[in-house]
């Protein structure tokens, strides 16, 4: 009996270190390409077949923050557009989630393929359609186009994310606070809300996370008038200016993981809960 449970317990140290060996190999093989980067975004001269850098330069950090080179007002703009695409996303998002979630009704498996349409379809396809649609309505060549156009690309996974949460959750939890007097309402904003804030969170950075990075749907709408952050950014990486492009890079990386603490700190902040959700 002693010696089967030491072998149980040597097995599971062995497969607990394992995990780690596999969680650390993972971690490793991620850090690499960043800390390339980050040595290129100072990197003035690297040729080959030297293993480090034979000059270093301030040049591409520099020229990121002059306002001459557009960079900070680029990131404005692609930080305005994905937050107003990330607030109207999960504001259709949740109620659809529920439905498609919670309710049986006819046609329901035929929604749920029609939501995921937009990602099936190759963009081209439906891009040029949409453009003659919104030059008509005034809406190319403005931020708002561009917002609306996010939309279609942004829905699918927002709306697929908050439907699995619904679908695990229930609403039994619902059913228990309208029994004890609560409306639908508050239900929703006491019961409901706090119970999907990890869909809402995952959801949210995913939405924001396409958004901020596209670049065709931008173009197409914005009509070069709405210039983005990526669209500053791809032409770096086709002209080869490997130092600049690897200086966007990072700054890509880090507005994306800004945003994705600043929502996660938003939902789990009880004043914001308090003050902004009282009744």
């Amino acid at each position: 009996m002693k010696e089967k449970l030491k072998e149980e317990l040597n097995n599971k140290i062995k497969n607990k270190k394992l995990r780690m060996f596999i969680a650390y190999l993972i971690i490793f093989i991620l850090i690499i390409p960043l800390f390339y980067l980050l040595i290129w975004s100072f990197t003035e001269k690297w040729p080959w077949p030297f293993l480090l850098p034979q000059e270093f330069s301030l040049e591409s950090w520099l020229y990121f923050f002059d306002p001459r080179s557009g960079a900070i007002k680029a990131l404005f703009i692609s930080f305005v557009i994905a937050l107003g695409v990330t607030i109207i996303a999960l504001l259709i998002s949740i109620p659809a989630g529920k439905a498609l979630g919670l309710y049986d009704f006819y046609g329901k498996e035929f929604i749920k393929f029609l939501v995921l349409a937009p990602i099936i379809v190759p963009p081209l396809a439906v891009s040029m359609g949409i453009h003659i649609n919104f030059i008509r309505f005034g809406l190319a060549g403005r931020i708002t186009g561009v917002i609306l156009v996010h939309l279609i690309p942004t829905i699918p996974y927002s709306i697929k994310i908050l439907t699995d949460v619904f679908s695990a959750l229930g609403e039994k939890i619902e059913e228990q606070a309208r029994v004890l007097g609560a409306n639908r309402w508050k239900c929703f904003i006491y019961v409901t809300l706090p119970l999907i804030k990890s869909g809402i969170i995952s959801a949210g950075t995913m939405v924001f996370i396409i958004s901020f990075s596209q670049y065709f749907l931008t173009f197409l709408i914005g009509g070069g008038r709405v210039i983005t952050f990526p669209m500053v950014l791809f032409p770096l990486i086709e002209t080869g200016n490997r130092s600049l492009a690897s200086v966007y890079s990072w700054v890509f990386i880090i507005a994306a993981l800004i945003f994705t603490i600043i929502i996660e700190k938003v939902f789990k902040n009880k004043k914001f809960r308090k003050d902004y959700l009282h009744l």
